[in-house]
């Protein structure tokens, strides 16, 4: 059995005591704040503390050719430190798609409501339909949304097969996708591992794409585009 060096497994539990107050301190705004814009702001500020009191550099490129106005990023997926970097990354203006068993965690889950991000359904199709059309909804009446479509994680330094709902609701709402890649965090806390490592990271947003029209064609090659573009970025293989 091999075991860390005594510095990374300070910087692990540093990384991860931290979490604690952080947690209490944007709870507060996150429940109190009259407006979603307010909530947002706050925990987008407690995000970006997280990672500059860990010590982690994050790079941030090309977030001028996000669109202004209602679109759906589509970002690679490598570990758990991505949905708090996004948000601390992208303008407050997104909210994310996530799981829905994430919504039952106590404290986390009620946060997440306020912050307005949208939950599905992954292993019930009749309610994960349901789902898909609020959040289509949700864009056609202009509402800027994040995914990860991938939906989970490996070890493997892989792009994974990405899932179609985000792009079959940019082609029905007529909307681009933003692609945005990742780059560091499968380092820094891989999949089944517990104590993480420090690394430089890096976000860069990727030139928009238009879907042409609105058949299932349309969200095939939508999906196809977005993730070669960011396994190009990313310099990762595509499984």
């Amino acid at each position: 059995m091999t075991f860390p060096n005594p510095i990374r497994l300070l910087w692990g539990l540093w990384a991860w005591l931290l979490l604690l107050p952080l947690l209490a301190l944007v709870a507060v705004p996150v429940l109190l704040a009259p407006s979603l814009s307010q909530r947002r702001a706050a925990a987008r500020l407690v995000c970006r503390a997280y990672f500059l009191l860990c010590g982690l550099p994050v790079r941030v490129r090309g977030l001028e050719r996000l669109p202004d106005g209602p679109c759906i990023i589509v970002a690679n997926h490598a570990s758990y430190v991505d949905g708090p970097l996004l948000f601390a990354c992208l303008p407050p203006r997104f909210g994310f798609v996530i799981k829905k068993e994430a919504s039952r965690i106590p404290v986390a889950g009620l946060l997440m409501r306020r912050l307005g991000h949208h939950f599905v359904a992954r292993k019930n199709r009749h309610e994960g339909a349901g789902d898909a059309r609020r959040i289509l909804r949700a864009v056609e009446q202009g509402q800027a949304v994040a995914f990860f479509p991938e939906g989970t994680f490996t070890a493997q330094a892989a792009i994974g097969r990405f899932h179609s709902g985000a792009f079959a609701a940019a082609t029905r709402a007529g909307v681009p996708v933003a692609p945005v890649a990742i780059r560091g965090t499968r380092r820094i806390l891989r999949a089944k591992t517990l104590l993480p490592r420090w690394g430089r990271i890096e976000v860069e947003a990727l030139p928009s794409l238009l879907p042409a029209g609105g058949a299932g064609d349309a969200a095939a090659a939508l999906r196809d585009a977005a993730r070669a573009a960011i396994a190009s970025a990313v310099g990762e293989p595509m499984q």
